[in-house]
């Protein structure tokens, strides 16, 4: 793997970077005369960065909902989320999912990988019910190599109406959360949506970030061919063509529902 392209994607300046969120944050509730924003806290790092990030200047219009599965959802994720409270000070509310989704599963032909995704969308009705009583914005937050691959529940996860950190590769989420001071263990842990038992990213997409973040970025910021990615990341070619392949395969999920034109 070429550890250049690796630091040309983490060396950024992310003060700078933190304060154009902020400011991106603020004028959308200002464009959308919204009362504040509301966010899914899951223990992980993606999350625990949008949640820093409000609480600098919008700790006082921000509502993060934490939604375990307690069948699945480790209870060391739960007590990270909290920890994360602790130390922003923000509004929470706890709420467990485990209920809503055995009340669906009683109707339903089971399918474990369906009820993960359902488990994604379920936790977004829930933003959505709070954010119409309280005329909130809901934050998502898929980082840009997610977003690329389509590592997301459609109407899930991938659902929101503002995406602050979908411009920020997994790696510079990693460097943005050291900026902002969110503690180790979230950042070194390793990456889970935690959508069904022992459920861990890199395991399922058999691909680890840094080849993710180094293939992407050479497709997209380089404007390179997968062959060229190929040589000048030092990737095997078949972790460079699967990660284009995730890419391609998932532009469904990065568009409005398509329709049919009959003129």
């Amino acid at each position: 793997m070429n550890q250049d392209i690796i630091d040309k994607i983490i060396h950024q300046d992310y003060a700078s970077i933190t304060d154009k969120i902020e400011k991106f944050i603020e004028n959308e509730l200002e464009k959308n005369q919204a009362k504040g924003i509301i966010l899914g806290l899951s223990g992980g790092i993606d999350s625990a960065v949008l949640a820093y990030i409000c609480k600098r200047k919008l700790k006082e219009k921000t509502l993060a909902l934490i939604m375990p599965d307690t069948a699945i959802t480790p209870s060391i994720e739960t007590e990270d989320a909290m920890r994360t409270i602790g130390l922003t000070g923000i509004e929470h509310k706890l709420i467990d999912i485990k209920p809503i989704v055995n009340e669906y599963s009683m109707y339903l032909e089971p399918n474990e990988k369906a009820k993960g995704n359902l488990r994604a969308r379920v936790r977004t009705n829930i933003l959505y019910y709070y954010a119409n009583i309280k005329n909130y914005l809901v934050l998502g937050s898929s980082d840009k190599s997610e977003y690329l691959i389509g590592y997301f529940t459609k109407f899930g996860d991938g659902a929101s109406d503002l995406t602050p950190i979908s411009s920020l590769y997994k790696l510079q989420v990693r460097e943005i959360a050291k900026h902002l001071e969110i503690p180790e263990n979230i950042i070194s842990k390793k990456s889970s949506p935690h959508l069904w038992k022992d459920h861990e990213a890199e395991e399922e997409l058999g691909i680890q970030y840094e080849e993710v973040d180094s293939t992407l970025y050479c497709l997209f910021e380089k404007k390179l061919s997968v062959e060229e990615t190929i040589e000048i990341t030092k990737i095997e070619k078949e972790v460079v063509e699967k990660i284009y392949e995730l890419n391609i395969n998932s532009e469904h999920k990065r568009l409005l529902a398509q329709k049919i034109d009959n003129q």
